[in-house]
């Protein structure tokens, strides 16, 4: 009795791209322009090949393993990120709490200052990414840009700012603390 090999499945995927975005696929790099700003990113795997056809990407793999699989899936999913962030901003927004010293935060010159955190004479100081806008509104910090992981990484730099080490941070909850990711809110 001889046995027949399995064919595997081809692995692909299809992405509609919405109307008022323009894509440019160059070898590994990938360019999407919309309303909402412009987002490149590096997406290379000889394995998978990434191809514009019509007003659809196509994600190929070259192998159909299960780790193909993945870094198609992964491809997928960065690229709908893109496509959404390219039409509209994201948005994260940070609560400002300030129980023991009257805290003092604005933007300045592509800078987020924190002045008399916990009574501290050196004020505290971040550089803000190229591509990501900080506004300061009352009690409240909001952090947008069309690049998810961007908005995402400024966000967490804020809140790694105003870190207080060993102290207990249900008695000490002074600082700045992400209160919406993305349009979903933190409970």
């Amino acid at each position: 009795m001889v046995k027949e090999k399995k064919q595997k499945k081809e692995i692909k995927a299809e992405i509609e791209i919405p109307e008022g975005i323009t894509i440019e696929i160059d070898k590994d790099i990938v360019k999407v322009k919309g309303k909402g700003g412009e987002v490149v990113k590096k997406l290379f795997n000889p394995n998978v090949k990434i191809n514009k056809e019509g007003n659809k990407i196509v994600l190929k793999a070259l192998k159909p393993t299960k780790r193909e699989r993945k870094l198609v899936n992964t491809f997928r999913a960065h690229l709908k990120n893109m496509l959404k962030g390219a039409n509209e901003n994201y948005s994260y927004k940070l609560k400002i709490c300030s129980g023991h010293f009257p805290m003092n935060v604005s933007v300045k010159d592509k800078e987020f200052i924190v002045k008399n955190f916990f009574g501290e004479k050196i004020p505290r100081v971040l550089k803000i990414k190229e591509g990501v806008n900080v506004k300061v509104e009352g009690d409240m910090v909001v952090v947008e840009s069309s690049d998810k992981e961007l908005a995402g990484q400024v966000a967490a730099d804020i809140e790694q700012l105003v870190r207080r080490t060993r102290y207990d941070i249900r008695i000490f909850q002074d600082g700045i603390w992400i209160c919406e990711r993305a349009g979903k809110e933190i409970k």
